[in-house]
């Protein structure tokens, strides 16, 4: 069958490229999405079955630092879209292997850059799938976090309303997307570099660009060295949860198939060379959020609720921690119209089912070597 577009989704099997793709497979029938993943520890196929038989739905297995097979599978797809999801995130990782990091996520988004302005400059940065219709512009979507904005004070330590989505603030100023960049950690530089390359691209060469930044995602399908999921577990089977430092730090938390629903509406309407910050406008301790997350689960096991709590594992902070960080997206709200959909409770009651119920992905992803990294990781 013909497409009306051809769109390459990056990391396509990974925790937040799985809902992206999962949502254009079923929103777009006539758009072919090919997901484009190397299947490192945090990629996995089994985060699609469900889609994985869609006749607008393509697989290929693939490095986005090479650049010949990102050439060779632009032009096999006659691809017009790149949403680049692709990259290493964790940021205890980082600390560890920073080389890794610039690795994948700057010279892979180079070879990604490179690869699409060498397909598509020579077109006038427009494709035509079908004969006599008119060209689709092409796109390349770079998606990044709010961790290259550094950190923010902690001016309001009890918190407060926000008085934008019923979520809590804890201090008056908020990433913008004016906001200077100023990373802090090995995996928010690399992110930082990267943003700028794709940027870059956009002003020496006139590809049409959009950057988004994001606070923190949580949800199905996230691979359990991220705090939800890997609390949740640990909850289940009465092992530690490592808290880093005092537990004060503050993060924005945005459930993931939200972020999904902005990926959508900015790659579809989003005017091209911008960026837009994507927030949940919902901040929460560490130490608080953790001690909500096992009145949840405690719950749900049938256990009394908060009978958990003796697991809470205060660990040395982590080098270069960044106290708080929380997104201003109104500029998305206000150009777009997009909103979080759910509040966070709501949203963690899901994720929390969703983990409990799917213990088969859970232990097929907890392999002995990734148990044996958490525990070094933590001195536990």
């Amino acid at each position: 069958m013909g497409f009306s577009r051809n769109i390459i989704i990056t990391g396509g099997a990974g925790f937040i490229g799985s809902h992206v793709v999962r949502l254009f497979v079923n929103r777009y029938p006539g758009y072919r999405i090919v997901n484009v993943d190397k299947l490192t520890y945090a990629g996995n196929l089994a985060n699609l079955k469900d889609i994985e038989g869609k006749p607008n739905y393509v697989f290929e297995k693939a490095d986005i630092c090479d650049f010949d097979a990102m050439l060779a599978i632009i032009r096999k797809y006659n691809a017009d879209g790149i949403i680049h999801l692709a990259a290493e995130s964790h940021v205890d990782r980082s600390i560890r292997d920073p080389f890794s990091f610039a690795g994948t996520n700057v010279m892979g988004t180079l070879s990604l850059l490179q690869a699409a302005m060498t397909a598509w400059e020579p077109l006038g940065w427009k494709i035509s799938h079908t004969p006599g219709a008119a060209p689709v512009p092409c796109l390349f979507y770079h998606i990044s976090t709010d961790e290259v904005y550094g950190a923010l004070e902690l001016t309001c330590p009890e918190g407060k309303k926000s008085g934008i989505s019923g979520g809590m603030a804890y201090g008056d100023r908020l990433f913008t997307e004016e906001t200077a960049y100023r990373p802090h950690s090995p995996y928010s530089a690399s992110k930082a570099a990267s943003d700028h390359f794709v940027r870059a691209f956009h002003d020496t060469y006139g590809m049409p660009v959009i950057v988004t930044n994001c606070s923190n995602n949580y949800g199905p399908y996230q691979f359990p060295e991220k705090l939800i999921p890997l609390f949740i577990n640990n909850i289940r089977y009465g092992r530690p949860l490592p808290v880093y430092g005092n537990g004060e730090n503050v993060r924005d938390w945005l459930y993931v198939e939200d972020h999904a629903r902005a990926i959508d509406m900015i790659f579809h309407r989003g005017r091209p060379a911008e960026t837009y910050n994507i927030g949940g406008f919902n901040e929460w301790k560490n130490i608080d959020l953790v001690r909500l997350l096992i009145r949840v689960v405690d719950r749900k096991l049938g256990r009394s609720e908060g009978c958990s709590d003796s697991l809470i594992t205060f660990v040395p902070d982590r080098k270069g921690h960044d106290v708080r960080y929380a997104i201003d997206s109104r500029k998305l709200r206000r150009e777009l119209g997009w909103t979080p959909s759910l509040q966070f409770e709501e949203g963690l009651e899901k994720t929390v089912d969703w983990y409990l119920s799917n213990q088969e992905w859970m232990d097929n992803v907890t392999s002995g070597d990734y148990m044996k990294y958490y525990e070094e990781m933590y001195n536990l």
